[in-house]
């Protein structure tokens, strides 16, 4: 058995697509249009890990997404947990949990999936603004 990729559903897929490669950087594999089943296939994964993909699944009808508990979150490792929440910040993105612990944060993405960002190594040296910041709704 081998692990293929894990497969989110999108409203709106350049909205999703804006998240999940200029700001977390991920990197699009391939694309597929079903004309006939009328939905978009994008295949992305972290740079050089294309063995780890994610499947956004846009489907082309209006549709109301809900927040199931089956699924928890997805997990990257990051080089600078830090760098990237200032920069998800300055880009509008809401740190759910943020990096007080210099380890791990929590985003969401336009689709309201819970991103667990989680820092490469030991953690970070606790700092400001992050060790006194609070959560922000839940993830």
């Amino acid at each position: 058995m081998k692990y293929l990729h894990t497969m989110v559903r999108v409203l709106d897929l350049d909205k999703s697509l804006e998240f999940y490669c200029k700001h977390l950087g991920l990197e699009e594999l391939g694309r597929y249009d079903n004309e006939q089943g009328r939905f978009t296939l994008v295949f992305l994964a972290a740079p050089g890990q294309k063995e780890a993909q994610i499947e956004l699944t846009h489907n082309w009808d209006p549709e109301t997404l809900g927040e199931g508990r089956n699924f928890g979150h997805l997990a990257y490792e990051v080089e600078d947990i830090y760098a990237l929440c200032e920069r998800l910040m300055k880009a509008g993105i809401t740190i759910n949990r943020p990096p007080r612990d210099g380890r791990m944060a929590f985003v969401r993405s336009p689709d309201n999936v819970s991103i667990e960002l989680l820092q490469k190594g030991p953690a970070l040296p606790v700092k400001e603004p992050w060790a006194s910041m609070p959560n922000t709704g839940h993830w």
